[in-house]
């Protein structure tokens, strides 16, 4: 099998509050032109994102309960139920952060197993908030409980970019904790040079709003 190229590794990625519908459908087009393998936007434009990419192979992509995870599990499990109708394809939802530090690991395990029940679910750990141990530890519960992934961050990643290498450990550490699954990796990778490093930690996807920049830049070399 040929080994995939960087745009396939890419959820396009919109998720500004303030965006506007037109923006949504220019994010929808990039992705089309350059075959990324989704678009992740918010839920409020899971339907009109699944619309744009009727008939593509490019997955509909959505972010669930950032930034901490902390909504009550039945609005978790309405949202994820919503935007499944409105046709997205994987779920993105952030693990109850607050929950992980409070060690309520049953009450996660319970939350998961039940959002993972509904379909395709990546699950954002929120890594920069973690220990080493928390981040295997959780690891672990998001395989248990049925995901396709575990996704390190959302934009509020407390990590900048140029930590990026302190991210590249975590992966590491996600990977050997949860085999089998994807492994996605999110918030602060702008460049080329960024996703080659997610890319060589483990990363099988990247979400990154700089997706356009980073096939400019690819181009140029």
């Amino acid at each position: 099998m040929p080994a995939k190229t960087i745009n396939q590794y890419i959820d396009h990625t919109n998720i500004n509050p303030k965006t506007t519908k037109e923006e949504i459908i220019q994010t929808c087009s990039e992705a089309k032109q350059y075959q990324f393998r989704g678009v992740c936007v918010r839920p409020k434009w899971v339907k009109l994102t699944a619309q744009q990419l009727k008939g593509t192979n490019i997955k509909t992509v959505v972010l669930i309960d950032d930034p901490i995870g902390d909504s009550s599990h039945e609005k978790r499990m309405e949202e994820c139920k919503k935007a499944i109708k409105d046709g997205a394809n994987d779920l993105d939802v952030v693990i109850n952060i607050p929950d992980v530090k409070h060690e309520k690991w049953t009450a996660i395990q319970k939350d998961l197993k039940e959002i993972c029940s509904l379909g395709d679910a990546k699950i954002i750990i929120g890594s920069g908030f973690l220990t080493d141990e928390e981040i295997a530890k959780v690891s672990q519960i998001v395989k248990k409980a049925g995901a396709i992934c575990v996704k390190t961050a959302t934009e509020k990643d407390p990590l900048e970019n140029r930590e990026l290498k302190e991210k590249a450990i975590h992966l590491k550490i996600m990977r050997e904790n949860a085999p089998g699954l994807l492994i996605k990796a999110s918030g602060k990778v702008k460049t080329l040079k960024d996703i080659k490093m997610m890319i060589k930690a483990g990363a099988d996807i990247i979400g990154t709003s700089s997706g356009v920049i980073i096939m400019n830049e690819l181009k140029k070399n």
